[in-house]
């Protein structure tokens, strides 16, 4: 079988990455457990212990490569393995432990542990962030009981460990889970990497205008250059609402314009979304105008979120920023949007963010 230090080179050969020494760096530990993970797979064939090996916690900076890494190691593995994003997986979690709760079970979690262990010996979670009370106060138990169980768990996140759950409500009561990823995981940091997703789209038009067959084209020609066009499951749950992302992949998110401003969303809603992507694309935002009022307020907001969070914004739409409204109630202060819209396309935008 091929080890993930040759995948990386095949894939850097091949022009589909550029090589990083650091990201190489990171390979050989990742594949380093993909040997120990084998061998026990045939210890156990062959009747004999096996220990499980030692859990990998990556974290750094956005676009480092994290997702890649964990892909490679994923899609390398012979043994059975089940990756997800981080806060999909503590939806799941959540939900069985409400169904194990109404069995009047004496610990929901049991039977929640053992339904996810059923066929998996390796559990990959991407984009680790906690920031619900409810997810923060089972983590520690969670994982600790997994691990039991003999998954090996393999975690990215834009967080060291110590920073998890930074200021959140009764920290105290998440502290354990820390401890565990201290004690029981390979801490690793992926230091010096560029984000590659600015990179891919350094110096190329962001902003596509008007909405023909040629606009479409640019921005399916953009997604698929940032996922390799192809998309997971995502959906984003704040304050008991579920935000389905109709495509996701590796901190980018897409909609069209009326499946994220049609719908009855807030400023915090907007905020969440933001929060779980580094770019950001919308097709199709029409010309605005009295008739799609309530959408054009969406969208001003939806703009605001993005600004201040300083992503990247890939839009079609109907015609240029500062004609996109111009007549009719919200027109003026539409002109602030056309001014962020045309920032968010800059060269000095980018290089920024």
């Amino acid at each position: 079988m091929q080890s993930l230090v040759e995948t990386y080179k095949q894939n850097v050969s091949l022009g589909k990455i550029q090589r990083e020494k650091e990201q190489e760096r990171l390979v050989i530990k990742f594949d380093t457990l993909r040997i120990a993970l084998e061998q026990n797979r045939k210890k156990i064939l062959f009747s004999k212990s096996a220990l499980t090996p030692k859990c990998i916690y990556l974290w750094g900076g956005v676009g480092c490569g994290k997702s890649m890494i964990m892909d490679m190691f994923v899609e390398s593995l012979t043994v059975g393995v089940r990756r997800l994003h981080f806060h999909s997986f503590m939806q799941e979690v959540q939900s069985l432990l409400n169904l194990a709760r109404q069995s009047k079970v004496k610990d929901a979690l049991v039977p929640v542990v053992k339904k996810i262990t059923n066929e998996i010996k390796v559990l990959a979670l991407d984009e680790l962030q906690i920031k619900d009370i409810a997810d923060a106060m089972i983590v520690g138990r969670l994982f600790e009981a997994l691990m039991k169980k003999g998954v090996t768990v393999v975690i990215t996140s834009n967080r060291p460990p110590i920073d998890l759950y930074k200021n959140g409500l009764n920290r105290d009561l998440f502290l354990p889970f820390i401890r565990l990823i201290e004690a029981k995981f390979d801490v690793l940091e992926v230091c010096g990497v560029k984000d590659y997703r600015q990179s891919l789209i350094s110096g190329d038009q962001v902003y596509f205008y008007p909405l023909n067959l040629e606009s479409a084209k640019r921005m399916d020609t953009l997604w698929a250059t940032l996922t390799g066009n192809s998309f997971d499951d995502f959906i984003l749950s704040f304050k008991g609402r579920e935000i389905r992302f109709p495509f996701y992949k590796h901190g980018v998110g897409r909609f069209d314009f009326f499946e994220i401003c049609g719908q009855m969303l807030g400023p915090g809603d907007y905020l969440a979304i933001v929060d779980a992507v580094r770019v950001l694309m919308v097709d199709n935002i029409p010309q605005l105008s009295r008739s799609n009022f309530n959408e054009a307020k969406r969208f001003v907001t939806l703009i605001d979120a993005a600004y201040e969070a300083k992503i990247s914004l890939i839009c079609s739409a109907a015609t240029e920023p500062e004609m996109l409204y111009t007549k009719g109630e919200g027109s003026f202060e539409f002109e602030r949007t056309a001014s962020r819209l045309k920032e968010m396309q800059s060269k000095n935008w980018l290089n920024v963010i």
